[in-house]
């Protein structure tokens, strides 16, 4: 089956010949689209305090950024060209984009990170260069010029509140209009400039470094390990140089640390945990006022639940992960559990057995009756 979001691609045929591979620019991926929000929205938006935004302006090597959140008379000192206003996780603040998320999910849910809204006037742009993450650059309102390269010359602009690349040669150039997408593997320069006001939708996706992975792991390992014993030296001789950390406790320490094992499943524990795990800036309200447990079962019951926009729901096995805990569900919980966290929505009737578990979720603010 073809994808006109992957520009007629199955999307088995693009994650085997493009994602992590080479460019793809896809005319009309998503026809008779004009964007999910207006200008004025999104910066009623950026006006929030529970909502990640940002300011640029400049061009060239001269760049400012501000971070919100803004006031209104912010909007109205600006100039009338060369300035982008930025809008981090719109899925969690608006059911269409969250819908438009849920179009990617031939992507794995714990590698994807958010969508971003960026609106720019004639000349706006956050300059040229470089995501360590893949990235659908999906196009609304206007036009916006794209310059791409695959030069492997990724010096930064010293000093910029941006990363600005130093240099950069143009390979290839479109103007993108409505509806048309530009997908880019890692590390792949970019260069987007607003031909008209415009609005560009940025679907980006979680790429952790190795020492961000390595640090993660060694905080999960020093909340679950126990190692017994405590350094001694019952056999201690006189040193030459009471100074000196002599080799037999050199020895006894390496001994005592190579102690530290992990398995299989240790590793699935914390990539469970980490990769589920909210960013430090979400966080979940509870209902005002909730329905009680009876209620709660008749509404769900008739109209189903779906996870909150912000939350994460995965899973290894038959061990499951929700913003950062784990659990072990009950054997007759698990189909239920794996569809929720596939569709990120469960049709009615509930399982019986998942229902106190749901309900205890809805009043933490992390899943919601349906009202799709």
């Amino acid at each position: 089956m073809t994808n006109t979001l992957l520009g007629g691609l199955s999307p088995s045929r693009f994650l085997r010949d493009v994602w992590h591979k080479r460019p793809l620019l896809i005319r009309n991926a998503v026809p008779n689209f004009a964007g999910l929000l207006t200008p004025h929205e999104m910066q009623q938006l950026a006006c929030r305090d529970d909502v990640e935004s940002r300011l640029v302006q400049g061009s060239g090597t001269e760049w400012q950024l501000d971070h919100g959140p803004f006031s209104k008379s912010d909007f109205k000192r600006l100039p009338t060209a060369e300035w982008t206003l930025l809008v981090q996780s719109l899925n969690h603040v608006l059911p269409e984009a969250d819908a438009l998320l849920a179009r990617f999910d031939f992507i794995p849910h714990a590698r994807l990170d958010d969508l971003m809204v960026s609106y720019a006037v004639p000349g706006g742009s956050v300059g040229p260069h470089f995501d360590s993450y893949d990235v659908f650059l999906l196009q609304g309102q206007g036009h916006r010029r794209w310059q791409i390269s695959t030069q492997t010359d990724l010096a930064l602009i010293d000093d910029a509140p941006l990363k600005i690349l130093r240099h950069f040669e143009a390979e290839d150039e479109w103007v993108l209009g409505p509806g048309d997408m530009l997908y880019l593997p890692p590390h792949v320069a970019h260069y987007g400039v607003a031909e008209d006001a415009c609005m560009t939708y940025s679907i980006g996706f979680r790429a952790p470094t190795a020492e961000e992975m390595a640090q993660g792991f060694l905080m999960h390992l020093q909340d679950s390990i126990k190692l017994e014993g405590r350094y001694a030296d019952p056999d201690l001789r006189l040193q030459a140089h009471p100074g000196e950390i002599g080799r037999a406790m050199l020895d006894q320490i390496e001994a005592m640390i190579a102690r530290i094992k992990w398995t299989r499943r240790d590793i699935a524990e914390f990539a469970g945990r980490y990769l589920s795990e909210p960013k430090p800036n979400v966080f979940f309200d509870a209902p005002e006022a909730p329905l009680g447990r009876a209620a709660f079962d008749r509404q769900a019951n008739k109209d189903g639940v779906a996870l909150n926009p912000k939350s994460r729901l995965l899973f290894t096995g038959k061990h499951f992960f929700i913003n950062g805990e784990a659990f072990a569900p009950a054997a007759d919980e698990v189909a239920a559990l794996k569809q929720l966290a596939d569709r990120r929505r469960l049709d009615a009737p509930l399982p019986s057995a998942l229902r106190q578990r749901l309900y205890d979720w809805y009043e933490a603010g992390w899943l919601e009756i349906d009202a799709s």
